[in-house]
């Protein structure tokens, strides 16, 4: 699975123009799930992305977590983080898990992000989203958590 974080001091997605997740600040998060993940691969992407260090401490150091300051966490789908774009002019999406793995990975990771985390907002899978946001620092880092390597 893979998760393009943004430290935020607010962001928010729109559908229909309807505000369907809205957050001050915290991490706003692209989620892709790839093909070959699991909700094994949600659990340690979830739990890295929980406590990974990304808002200062008291010297102006990266030391806090969004679990450590309380933050809001919004979770976006985008299955185009999975493209392939070695070659050619046009994306390839065949890296990204199919659209009914996609949602059950993406649904998955949002109840257990609010198993364990207080403010949680998404946005809508499948949906045309507006995203918006005003990234602080501008901090924005890429984890990756690598499905199994299919057997032969």
């Amino acid at each position: 699975m893979i998760a393009l974080l943004q430290r935020v001091s607010h962001a928010s997605v729109v559908v229909d123009g309807a505000t369907v997740g809205a957050i001050e600040a915290g991490l706003m998060v692209l989620l892709c799930a790839e093909r070959g993940d699991s909700e094994k691969q949600a659990d340690a992407l979830l739990a890295k992305l929980l406590a990974y260090r990304v808002f200062s401490d008291d010297a102006g150091k990266m030391n806090r977590s969004v679990s450590d300051i309380g933050g809001g966490l919004l979770l976006v789908p985008q299955f185009t983080l999975a493209a392939d774009t070695q070659s050619g002019t046009r994306p390839s999406f065949t890296p990204a898990a199919a659209p009914e793995d996609g949602r059950r990975l993406f649904d998955y990771f949002v109840k257990q992000a609010g198993s364990s985390h207080a403010q949680v907002q998404t946005g809508r899978f499948g949906a045309d989203m507006k995203v918006s946001l005003t990234n602080d620092g501008p901090v924005t880092f890429w984890l990756q958590v690598k499905p199994p390597l299919a057997k032969a």
